[in-house]
């Protein structure tokens, strides 16, 4: 039996259609579950020997971690984190790049029930303010890589509850009260002892605290408990399919929960090594090399990350070890899609979640093709509506908020338990028995839900609504086009007009002829009334720490220029 099975009860092929997966799936864990003790420690005891690890640094050092070394090096970890006064409820705020350390630190951290904050390395002064603040951080572990460390300096002061400060990879003597986070783990005891009594972990208590990506304001703190990993067997299992024994490949920094999606629980559920690519920049080139020849067998990018690659020659490549494809964060349009194919056979699976979620929905090999352009249906354990504002079912068509059957109190494995110290938000989200995700869908006559964009993204113009991502998407497949943003702008008579602002390819110029193919483009290649009646183009566009486009800077830049 391969461990998920102890949760789920049966086999992920003996469902025999997407209906009885959703019917008769059903998560099953003790009171006391604990993703590090109940499911790696397991791993490291029935299989010792078996790659739970690849990790390649940024100059493609090699390293290769069993499971039996993740055992020793997170019980190593919690040790010296012990030892350095961290315990049950402590929060860590963690910004490791794709250090193996994050790996080690988080397993440590769940055993000794100790809540991880993940953070990007790309925080400034007033970013490490506010989170260190906002939720209480008594221990900071930064990478010496790059200039992180200095950037906390500059405000530790201010960082009030925060009174540990360990370093990793540093590059000059440790001084200005950093502490040798690497040889400190180093010199910890082995053997580390499952705490009990009031020291116990249980499944319902906090495990992690994500901030969200903040594209309208400050980030929320969002809550999540022990029972989330099991949330990723539908993420890792069924939507990315990884094979007993491979090699998953997702690109994400670990300062985003989108690396606990790719790179962590689902995986391992599944007995899949997790490659670990380390890169400093991403080249699609590149990338296609690791690949090859690391024989990769599952492998998740956003949509964006697929078209890179698909600006070289992919049949060079020996992609044969792939088994599946899957992508999620952005519209996957049907260029790349039917491209993608073309050279590996493959289709690639779309899934939809947030920070507050695991995979809700999504296309699940095995139970049903893509279909272009819908990001699939909801996985089993999530029971997802279209809701319209009267808080009722959508007809097929009609466009309406992504919302899940839930309450606080009665709610899937994976879906947050709320946001930190913010009760008005958490009422909000969760209101009417439904968890409401602010994003905008529609579901078609076959059940295919098709992403519209966030509620505040949507465009209203001349009694129509239209969703950001339907035109982002039809405007990347044409070639004079890197990236695009597409918002409204106000407009008397319509209330408001679309607008793209665009960031060219090289080898092309922003000119009014090019502005009228964009838009004749558009016209030709979707329904008529979504085209750009305003093209900018641009150098570059706002985005968020974590890469997302900040539509909302956009607008608000916009506003006034459009007025009248």
């Amino acid at each position: 039996m391969v461990i998920y099975e102890k949760f789920i009860g049966r086999e992920r092929d003996s469902y025999k259609d997407l209906q009885d997966l959703r019917d008769n799936y059903k998560i099953t864990y003790p009171e006391t579950f604990n993703f590090a003790y109940d499911v790696m420690d397991v791993l490291a005891e029935q299989q010792p020997n078996a790659r739970a690890m690849v990790w390649l640094s940024n100059e493609k050092e090699e390293k290769i971690f069993t499971f039996k070394d993740m055992k020793y090096w997170s019980d190593k970890t919690a040790n010296y984190l012990k030892s350095q006064g961290i315990v049950k409820g402590d929060r860590v705020l963690l910004v490791l790049k794709r250090s193996y350390y994050f790996w080690f630190t988080m397993l440590a951290l769940s055993k000794i029930g100790a809540i991880a904050v993940q953070a990007t390395n790309m925080l400034v002064g007033k970013d490490y303010t506010y989170r260190c603040n906002k939720g209480g951080i008594k221990a900071v572990i930064i990478t010496g890589d790059g200039d992180c460390t200095e950037h906390f300096d500059e405000v530790a002061k201010d960082c009030e509850t925060v009174t540990l400060k360990f370093v990793t990879k540093h590059k000059k003597p440790v001084g200005g009260g950093w502490i040798d986070f690497e040889e400190g783990v180093y010199q910890a005891e082995e053997k580390w002892e499952r705490p009990c009594g009031k020291d116990a972990v249980c499944a319902k208590d906090i495990m992690l605290m994500s901030f969200s990506s903040g594209t309208t304001g400050y980030p929320k703190m969002i809550l999540h408990n022990h029972t989330y990993p099991l949330g990723h067997i539908v993420t890792g299992v069924f939507w990315h399919r990884v094979v007993k024994g491979g090699l998953h490949f997702t690109i994400s920094d670990t300062g985003w929960l989108k690396s606990l999606w790719g790179k962590f629980y689902g995986q391992w559920f599944g007995e899949s090594a997790v490659l670990v690519y380390d890169f400093d920049k991403f080249d699609g080139e590149d990338i296609l090399g690791v690949l090859e020849k690391y024989k990769v067998t599952t492998f998740c990018v956003p949509p964006t990350m697929y078209r890179f690659m698909l600006q070289y020659d992919v049949g060079k490549y020996d992609l044969s070890s792939l088994t599946h494809c899957c992508a999620a964060g952005e519209a996957l349009n049907p260029d790349i899609f039917n491209k993608w194919k073309e050279y590996t056979g493959l289709s690639i699976h779309e899934g939809f979640g947030q920070t507050e979620t695991t995979c809700c929905v999504g296309t699940l090999f095995r139970y049903g093709e893509p279909l272009s352009g819908f990001i699939g249906k909801p996985t089993p354990g999530y029971d997802v509506h279209v809701l319209n504002a009267e808080g009722l079912d959508c007809a097929a068509g009609e466009s309406g908020e992504i919302c899940i059957k839930a309450t606080l109190k009665n709610k899937p494995c994976g879906l947050m338990c709320g946001y930190y110290n913010d009760e008005e938000a958490t009422e909000y989200g969760f209101r009417g028995g439904y968890f409401h995700t602010g994003d905008t869908a529609y579901i078609n006559e076959h059940g295919f839900i098709k992403y519209i964009g966030r509620n505040d993204d949507v465009i209203k113009s001349s009694g129509y609504r239209i969703g950001p991502f339907e035109v982002e998407s039809v405007m990347m497949e044409h070639p004079a086009v890197l990236e695009v943003a597409v918002t409204g702008v106000p407009d008397p008579k319509r209330g408001f007009k679309v607008k793209a602002t665009v960031v060219l390819n090289k080898g092309y110029t922003g000119t009014d002829e090019l502005v009228l193919e964009l838009q004749n483009y558009v016209k030709t290649h979707t329904a008529p009334y979504k085209y750009p009646r305003v093209i900018e183009f641009v150098e570059s566009l706002p985005k968020t720490i974590s890469g997302k486009i900040r539509r909302t800077e956009i607008r608000e830049k916009d506003s006034m220029k459009y007025q009248g």
